[in-house]
């Protein structure tokens, strides 16, 4: 737990920014339980939980940026530590050690310690389960499956992917040919947990535009790869034979629940590997059973060494970049530092498509002196996350009553199809020349004039700024 807190501290600012993600947090958590519950009636249903326990947090300790990640750090370190308990009792006290500690260095568990989200926790609660769930086997008290099943509805509940984890928990079960009872008592657990969750499922599933960004190709050669070495590692003899061995436990925990998001993935885009982080509590385990079944081999102790040398040489790198702001997908405070840097006082601001908002909603200052033009209700009093946009031809009427129009665009953004959008881009197009564009991680942030307006040579030259052109979107 120690390392998981210190790795987890290191470099936690960084740099003082912040991602999309993480900007939609501070913005919900910010808000009132009545206000977080009517916005996540049209949108982030899935969330609603951890926003709830996000505002708790924010009211308790204040709205800033440590606050924002800090119970990420230490959700990750309970997870180690539950991590060590399943080690040491399924393999022993060296086991478990290394177990908890492979896992606190694993580079995801280093990546989703410091982020503003759900996950830390959620892994921190399905790893607690799955201790319970050790527990329950052995000793059979109720009381222990009701722990198992409040600790594990908890973690559905936070995010509703953790569900995938109790199918693991069933297989494993089963093949570990555990009594009757013992089955029983899962299956009648599980069947609660199951039912508690179904009111959040069928909420949720009205909110499926909400991931239609997931639609690239599924890269599976990170799955393949540590399923490879998870099947590897479970042929070598770890751990103690009891009801449960430590393989039949982490094998299912690696590869059913990618498997079953991937396989989900096929009727819909589902799949982000972040939406089955307590995967790795798997993985955590069999190698530190692996390396501890090869350090108790006088012949291969040497071996294991230089190879746990040679794996935290690997990951100083990974480690490092982890740390900086471009780890993320994007950057909203370098995104909002370059709107105010290229605005004037009194420029329009659009952004295309309006969901984008976001991006800028973390520093509200970078974006006072300007007019949002499509804005119609603001994301709070709308109870949404961007906010309400204005009819397209009302739009279009409204950028044609400014000379320079900011535009924000996120980077990799495919054509408009919203009305609203089109109507944005096809007035861009016909009335204002492009002054100059500034790239930074995640998005676009460029300048529009009226042609009338065009200054005979480009505005102030950069390395990241394009020159004036037509404008084309």
């Amino acid at each position: 737990m120690s390392l998981a807190i210190a790795v987890g501290l290191w470099g936690i600012r960084r740099q003082n920014t912040l991602w999309g993600d993480e900007a939609v947090t501070y913005q919900l958590a910010h808000r009132d339980l009545s206000q977080i519950w009517h916005t996540a009636q049209h949108v982030d249903l899935v969330h609603a939980l951890y926003y709830a326990v996000m505002h708790g947090i924010f009211g308790l300790f204040g709205g800033g940026l440590l606050t924002l990640r800090l119970p990420s750090v230490l959700a990750m370190s309970v997870a180690a530590g539950g991590v060590g308990l399943l080690g040491l009792r399924l393999a022993g006290p060296r086991a478990g050690l290394l177990a908890g500690l492979v896992f606190a260095l694993l580079p995801q568990v280093q990546k989703y310690a410091q982020e503003g989200r759900s996950y830390a926790m959620v892994c921190a609660l399905v790893t607690w389960a799955t201790c319970a769930l050790v527990a329950g086997v052995t000793h059979r008290a109720r009381w222990r499956w009701a722990v198992y099943g409040s600790t594990m509805l908890s973690a559905c509940l936070l995010h509703e992917f953790a569900v995938l984890a109790l199918v693991a928990h069933g297989v494993t079960l089963v093949v570990s040919r555990v009594p009757r009872p013992v089955l029983k008592a899962w299956s009648v657990t599980a069947a609660g947990i199951v039912t508690g969750l179904s009111p959040l499922v069928i909420g949720s599933a009205g909110q499926s535009a909400q991931v239609s960004w997931i639609d690239g190709p599924v890269r599976l050669y990170g799955f393949l790869t540590v399923a490879i070495v998870a099947v590897a590692c479970a042929l070598a003899p770890l751990g103690a034979r009891g009801p449960v061995r430590l393989s039949a436990l982490a094998v299912p925990m690696v590869v059913l629940p990618v498997l079953l998001l991937l396989t989900a993935s096929l009727v819909k885009p589902l799949f982000v590997d972040r939406y089955v982080l307590y995967s790795h509590i798997g993985i955590a385990l069999l190698l530190g059973a692996w390396a501890d079944y090869f350090l108790r081999r006088r012949r291969s102790a040497r071996l294991a060494w230089i190879a746990a040398a040679a794996v935290l040489a690997a990951l100083v790198q990974p480690s490092l970049s982890l740390r900086t702001p471009q780890s993320r997908s994007n950057d909203v405070t370098a995104i909002g530092a370059a709107v105010r840097k290229e605005a004037r006082p009194g420029d329009g601001l659009l952004y295309l498509s309006g969901r984008h908002r976001i991006l800028t909603s973390a520093t509200p200052e970078d974006t006072r002196f300007l007019t949002d033009l499509a804005l119609a209700q603001d994301p709070v009093s709308s109870n949404t996350l961007a906010g309400v946009e204005l009819p397209a031809q009302d739009i279009a009427a409204r950028m044609l009553e400014f000379d320079r129009i900011v535009a924000v665009r996120a980077s990799g953004a495919h054509s408009p199809t919203d009305p609203r959008d089109q109507a944005k881009t096809t007035t861009l197009r016909r009335h204002f020349h492009e002054y100059g564009t500034t790239r930074v991680n995640g998005a676009r942030v460029t300048v529009y004039v009226r042609d009338h307006d065009l200054p005979p040579e480009a505005g102030p030259g950069g390395e990241q700024r394009d020159g004036p052109q037509r404008a084309i979107l």
